[in-house]
């Protein structure tokens, strides 16, 4: 099933044009990998799925994107609801100055949940969710920013699915992290795929190998191919996303 649909989306940040008539579609209950050298426009793209470029100012966009079939950029939408239902999680872990359990209900009591029971239950089940409770269900009221870095993201994605989201951004979730932890969070998103849809940015092509079901290969701002991820790196259509893939430039 087609959770996201992108037609003729082009990006503009003030005369510079960062993304060029992307179409692309993102399946349900799968790992899409964005993949690319640095300031091709992953991270771009990546950002217009729940419109965190809103921020930036002289930003322009035009074509569509659609989340669950609804035009994600009517002036009827309401952005505030629309990140509720699209998760973020960031390259570097980024804890609030709170403890663990204020970092899990942050996002619940923006909405308006206050029942005490009701947010012991959702900071178990993310914890558990995110494959951390077991390592924290003791010292739930220390500081989050004491957790080593590995902890700290899987703190963020706990935070993340706190709201009950239906799609998961992900942008270079795991560059900061150590090979150990890398692990984790890669074991994590296979087992989280089962519940969300999921949009990873990753420089890592080893591990968009090895965890994702499509991949997009994008160069200067255009779409160059997207396919399965075993077509991807066995058999790839364009030249381009070969010579990426051997390492050749990038």
């Amino acid at each position: 099933m087609r959770v996201i649909s992108v037609r003729e989306l082009n990006l503009f940040y003030g005369k510079q044009q960062a993304l060029h008539d992307i179409n692309l579609d993102v399946d349900s209950h799968a790992i899409t990998a964005l993949i690319g050298p640095s300031g091709c426009g992953k991270s771009t793209f990546l950002r217009t799925l729940n419109r965190m470029n809103d921020s930036i100012a002289h930003t322009k966009i035009t074509g569509s994107v659609k989340v669950f079939d609804e035009d994600i950029y009517s002036p009827q939408v309401d952005v505030e609801g629309l990140r509720k239902r699209i998760g973020m999680v960031f390259q570097h872990p980024n804890p609030f100055p709170k403890s663990i359990y204020d970092n899990i209900t942050y996002g619940p009591k923006l909405h308006g949940l206050t029942d005490r029971d009701q947010l012991d239950e959702i900071v178990e089940n993310s914890l558990k969710a995110a494959a951390l409770w077991e390592e924290v269900k003791d010292v739930l009221k220390k500081p989050a920013t004491g957790l080593s870095g590995g902890q700290q993201q899987r703190l963020c994605i706990a935070r993340a699915l706190a709201v009950q989201p239906q799609i998961l951004l992900m942008d270079e979730p795991t560059s900061a992290l150590d090979p150990i932890s890398t692990a984790k969070i890669e074991e994590l998103l296979e087992n989280l795929k089962a519940t969300y849809t999921i949009v990873i940015v990753t420089h890592n092509m080893q591990q968009a190998a090895r965890i994702s079901d499509k991949t997009a290969f994008f160069l200067n701002g255009v779409l160059v191919e997207v396919d399965e991820t075993s077509t991807i790196f066995q058999n790839p259509a364009d030249k381009r996303t070969e010579d990426y893939i051997t390492g050749r430039f990038g």
